[in-house]
Formats: structure tokens, sequence, C-alpha cells
């Protein structure tokens, strides 16, 4: 296979929300393309974009795959993102690598917010973008509709390229605008019939290519000069003005039609290889800086040039217990020829790099070298991770890595037999080195794994890959609350440990001091001892005994934390006094005098972030107030809402379900730990019960 010049390669992430059609579009793209014989069908199963056992099951992308087309000397790289919220991490890895967008819009669905999101983040990194409306197959759809919903919500004058004929199931052709000529579909053949317009459409047809020249005009003084002189603008002109406003993001290229049906795709294709940018025409308008990593180095910058040193990013990783572990790598600068040392500038430490091989789906062909632009998968990197920079050792470059949200669903988990033990936890690293939005922690205080997620469909596809690929099964539930004890007054109590045997005896008094410490301040441990009440080598032992009470405090046996413990005196025998004797004294001390300071229940709160279309916005607010939630700020961001509260997170357990049902699959939240407050009296006596109970239960007193 010949290494494509970085000039004719195309990088395209094909984005948008569940449903609406991408991976059919990009099975149509590359079938038009030539790089498969026949779309697939994400029904049955059978597309190169969704390969994995858990995308064909549920009919739905779960991961960003790529595909390697090659058309009019151009070499595409199509990224089909999922479009479920869960998977976000993966949509924003391809934006991170991308060089243009297809934004694929549902006309059956309408713009939805999810929509809406997306462009805010193709905004966010610059990218040039072409939309495809699909579904215009489908009764009640309307392209006219759809674009006037497009310029509203999006904000951006929008040029549609097409003009359908026909509507719903009586679509039968699309004309082109920009080649003034009706495609008609083939079904034997991927590109369509050209035919000149018929005379009843000549007149809305030379309309909306009046409006489409009348846009790029607008957007260039020469150009609407020569428009104003002439009337019109010739097709190169038109073309390139075309190609100028798209790629400063001034214009929004529109293409309608229909994915499963192939009607538009062509037209598309087309559009991706005139409008969207190269890597070097994309470095000259948005150059990519990294930071040298020599002592004192500023930002650098490398160039898309096979001359420049070898720079690149891994922006996915597989996995596979047959395979073995495939690293997907953008290339931005220099060439990278196979089964050559690399340098992990991220981690800095040395790879030996395994075969290169270019990408369709799960097909992966090897090939000898990559050059800058390109996408490629590299094999048998042992230490690199997504979002970690690969270079040449004498040239290091560190690039900004890909920014995963938090998670903000976890469950607990419990493997079904001992001897899945070590197959979870091995299995959940190895998936985490796949998807780093998934989180997996051994809570010590609550001897609970925790998995972490951004969604219930997250969660479970990630235990489905844990089941088919290293053979352990779970089960989940809601995990436990780290709780915490702390004292509301000041209180002192003595500690005295006296025990006589028949040799040496046992002695240590002390007495103690224990108040309330602010929020978040932990435990200190004050030393007032005077006169020799207790000799100073004995009071370490004292504390030692107060740290290891305050593991389990006297309400419900939670850690105590926010507590200043102060010895102020006590008594000790020549012979019979010990460090043991002491620690046993401070740990009967402070459990005392925490009894007699009004103990009290602490719980977790978390700032919440959701975002919501402003319509919900009520029902969000008053659900959140339900969870005795604290509402900080609620902040207007064109049709949707950010609201800004601190939710006891005892109350978001099942809040995702919840958020979804209010917001019709709308809203998304962000949650992380902001403080520990008390729990109201009410709750608290209920919670300390349910745990003395639990306690009981497993023999704990």
């Amino acid at each position: 296979m010949n290494v494509p010049p970085t000039e004719s390669i195309r990088n395209v992430a094909v984005v948008s929300n569940a449903g609406s059609g991408k991976t059919s579009l990009v099975e149509a793209l590359a079938y038009c393309a030539g790089s498969l014989s026949s779309p697939g069908s994400v029904l049955t199963g059978t597309t190169a974009s969704d390969f994995e056992p858990e995308e064909i099951h549920r009919r739905t992308s779960l991961n960003t795959s790529v595909l390697r087309c090659s058309y009019k000397d151009t070499s595409l790289n199509l990224l089909d993102t999922p479009g479920s919220p869960s998977f976000v991490g993966e949509t924003r890895s391809a934006l991170r690598v991308a060089d243009g967008v297809i934004l694929v819009v549902s006309a059956a669905m309408g713009v939805r917010s999810e929509i809406q999101r997306l462009w805010t983040a193709i905004h966010d990194a610059e990218l040039p973008c072409v939309v495809f409306v699909n579904d215009l197959d489908k009764d009640g759809t309307d392209f006219a509709r759809t674009v006037d919903d497009l310029i509203k919500d999006l904000e951006i004058a929008a040029v549609p390229l097409t003009l359908p004929i026909g509507t719903g199931a009586q679509l039968t052709d699309i004309v082109d605008l920009l080649q003034n000529l009706v495609m008609t579909p083939r079904s034997d053949r991927p590109h369509p019939q050209p035919a000149p317009v018929p005379p009843q459409w000549r007149d809305q047809v030379d309309q909306a290519r009046r409006r489409l020249t009348e846009l790029v005009a607008e957007g260039d003084e020469q150009l609407l000069d020569r428009y104003l002189t002439d009337g019109e603008l010739a097709d190169e002109a038109l073309l390139e003005g075309l190609r100028i406003g798209v790629q400063c993001g001034s214009l929004l290229p529109i293409v309608g039609g229909s994915a499963l049906r192939n009607i538009g795709v062509s037209t598309l294709l087309n559009g991706l290889m005139d409008l969207l940018p190269s890597p070097i025409s994309r470095a000259q308008s948005v150059p990519l800086q990294g930071l040298g990593l020599v002592e004192g180095s500023a930002q650098i910058t490398r160039q898309p040039l096979a001359s420049d040193p070898f720079s690149a990013v891994v922006f996915k990783t597989l996995i596979d217990p047959f395979v073995g572990r495939l690293s997907y790598v953008r290339l931005y600068s220099g060439t990278l020829e196979a089964d050559t040392a690399l340098y992990n500038a991220t981690r800095q430490v040395k790879e030996r790099g395994g075969h290169l091989f270019s990408i369709l789906g799960k097909k992966y062909t090897p090939i000898p070298r990559a050059t800058a632009g390109d996408i490629v998968a590299i094999g048998k990197l042992k230490d690199s991770l997504t979002g970690d920079t690969l270079c040449d050792e004498r040239a290091p470059i560190r690039y900004p890595g890909i920014q995963f949200a938090r998670p903000v669903v976890s469950f607990a988990i419990e493997p079904k037999s001992n001897a899945d033990i070590e197959k979870v936890s091995l299995g959940l690293h190895k998936l985490i080195e796949e998807d780093p939005s998934l989180e997996f922690v051994r809570h010590m205080e609550t001897k609970e794994m925790v998995l972490s997620g951004m969604g219930q469909l997250h969660i479970d596809v990630a235990l489905e890959k844990l089941h088919r690929k290293y053979g352990a099964d779970v089960t989940l539930h809601a995990p436990k609350i780290p709780y915490r004890e702390t004292v509301r007054s000041v209180a002192q109590a003595q500690g005295k440990y006296k025990k006589q045997t028949g040799g040496h005896g046992q002695y240590g008094d002390c007495w103690l001091e224990v108040g309330p410490l602010p929020r978040g301040k932990g435990f200190e441990f004050d030393n007032k001892i005077v006169g020799g009440a207790i000799p100073r080598n004995f009071v370490p032992a004292v504390e030692k005994g107060v740290v290891e009470a305050l593991h389990e405090g006297p309400l419900a046996g939670y850690p105590v934390v926010d507590l200043r413990v102060t010895v102020y005196d006590g008594s000790y025998h020549v012979v019979d006094s010990s460090e043991m004797a002491f620690k046993i004294a401070g740990s009967m001390g402070v459990k005392k005098a925490m009894e007699a300071a009004h103990p009290i229940l602490l719980e977790p709160l978390m700032s919440v972030e959701v975002d919501v279309p402003a319509e919900c916005i009520g029902a969000v607010l008053g659900d959140l107030n339900a969870r005795r939630g604290r509402i900080v700020m609620v902040v207007a961001n064109g049709h949707m809402e950010t609201v800004k509260a601190l939710v006891p997170q005892a109350e978001m357990l099942s809040y995702a379900p919840s958020l979804n049902s209010m917001t019709g699959g709308r809203g998304s939240y962000l949650m992380e730990y902001a403080q520990y407050e008390e729990v109201p009296r009410e709750l608290a006596g209920r919670i300390i019960e349910e745990h003395k109970a639990e306690r009981h239960a497993v023999g704990v007193h």
C-alpha cells in the first residue's frame, strides 16, 4: 500500500446523537469510496464499523472505529463515534485527532440538545464541519425546516448544498447545487446517475443556487464585488469561496439525503474532499503546540511535514486476548517506520514499536510506514496509554493530553466467586486502559470494589466485556456511603488502664479533652502535659491509642474526623507503666470523651453541575430540592440551562435515570466531591440504626 502524501489526507470524525444513522452513513461513504463491496446493516450486525459483539447485540456504536478509504487520490480516515452520552470520552478522543467533522442530524428527530452540545465541542475545537441531514426518506420530514432549525439553534450561516426532490417515501433524487445536476441513486452501483435539472424544478433550483452563491460571496469582498458585477460566480470561484468559509468556520454546508438509500452520500463524499482541510492546511490555521522536555524549554510547534521530527498522539487503545494490544495514533509530524524505537514523552519511557496497520473497522492491513497527518494502528506498545505523546527521543515534545469527563455513576461490584477476584481486578484494569473514562477503586474503609462510569449503559457494557474477554462475572449494588463522625462540643474524660498480674502490672492514666475542628481539618493532637504528670516517652503511645480509636466512632462505627484531642494530665507508675498501657488508656479516654461531646454524623456533599433544556428547568430544580440539594446558581446557555448545586452523595446514587426521565434523555450532569456536612438529625438516627444492624448481621460487635 502506498503511503499517502499529507496534503491528500482527510481525517473526519462523524458525530451525532444515538439513532441518527452515523454508522449507516459511514458504511455508505466507504461503499461510495470503493472500500466496501456493499454497505453493511446495523440491524443485521454486518457493518464494518460496529464489530464488537456488544455493539452488534445492542445495534448501536459503543466505540470509535476507524475506516480508511481512498477516493479520487485522497486518503480518507472516517472516525465513527458513539452517540450515547455514556461514551462521550470516545467522541472527545476522535475530535482531538480529527481535522474536520460530519455532524449527522436526523430530520425525523430534529436538532436535539445532544446536537447543540456536540456543536459546542466542535466550535471549541475550531473544527470545520459539514452537516448531513439524514432520514429524509421518512414520513413527516422536511429538509427546509431542519435547515431553519440548524440556523436558529446553532447560530451560524447554514448553506444547503442539495435540494431534495420529493419528500418522505417519495424521495427519489437530490439536486447537487454545486454541480447543478440531479443525482439519481442506482441500486447496482455506489454512485448516482447525474442528469440535467428537469424544467419543473428549474426555478426552485435556480433560487436555491442563487442563495448559495450569495452566502458564499458575502464572506469575501472580492467574491462579492465579482458577484455584484457579473450577477454570478464561476463554479471554481464558488467552490473556493465555500472552502474558505468552511475552513474558517463562518459557513456550515448542509447536505440532505438518506444514508440507508444512498441518497446524497456521493455529494457529501465530494464535499469532504473539496471543503474540509488536509492536515497541512489545518495546521496553518490551528497549529498544535507542545511542550519540550528539556528543562526551561518553552512551547514548541511541529509542522505536518515528513522532514520534521516524528511526533504522534495515542487516541485509542485496544486490548484483545487474541489479537493483542493495538494503539491507534494520529501522526502530527515526521515519518514512522514499522518496528522502530519510539519515545513516550508523557511517561518518559522508551517503547519498541511493532507492526503498523491501516484500519478498516476490524480489518488491519500491514503497512511499512506512515507519514505526518495519517491515522494508523501500532502493535505491541507496552506502556503507552490513550492521550500519550509518542515522538523521536532526539527531539522530544509532549502534546496536551485528551481531557476525559469524570464519571457520574458508581456501583459496588462483587465477584460471583472467589475464583473470579483476580480476574475481575486484572480485567477491569485492562478495560480502563482501553477506556480512561472508567474508574475502578478499592475502598479500604467500606471494603468495597467500586466501578464508576458515565452512565448505566457504560457500566453494563464494561461488565459485558469483562465477561467476554476475561471470563469474570460480578454482581452490582449501590455503593456504601462513606459517612464520618465528629463532635459538636468540648468534653473531658479520663482514660485509666490498670491491670495486676503475677509479675509486673500494667498502668496508664491520662486525661483527655476533645473538641471540634473546622470541616476538612482532619485531626490534631496537642500535648499540654506539665510537671511530668506523664513521662514524655509515653505521650506518643497515648496519641497512637487515640488515633486507632478514631477509626470507629461512637455512633455507628464510622471514622472520626475534624477532631482536636488534647492530653493535659495523668499519672504513671515507675514500674508498671508501659507504652502499651498508655496506648490502651488513650483509646479508652477518647472514646469516653467523644460520647460526652455530642457526637454527630457527617455525610459527603457532591458539587453537581446539571445541563438541561430550558423547558425542563423547573422539574430539575424541584427534584434537586427534594434530594436535599442546595442550588448555588443557574446559568442560561442558549437553549440550555446549567444548574450548579451541592447535593448529598446518598441522594445522587439513582440520579442518572431520574434525569433521563425528566429531560427525555436530553440532560447530562457532572459531579465531584465537595465537602462533608452534618446529616439532619431525623435521618442520622435511621442511618445509624441501619449501619448497626448491618454490622451485627456480619458479626461485627
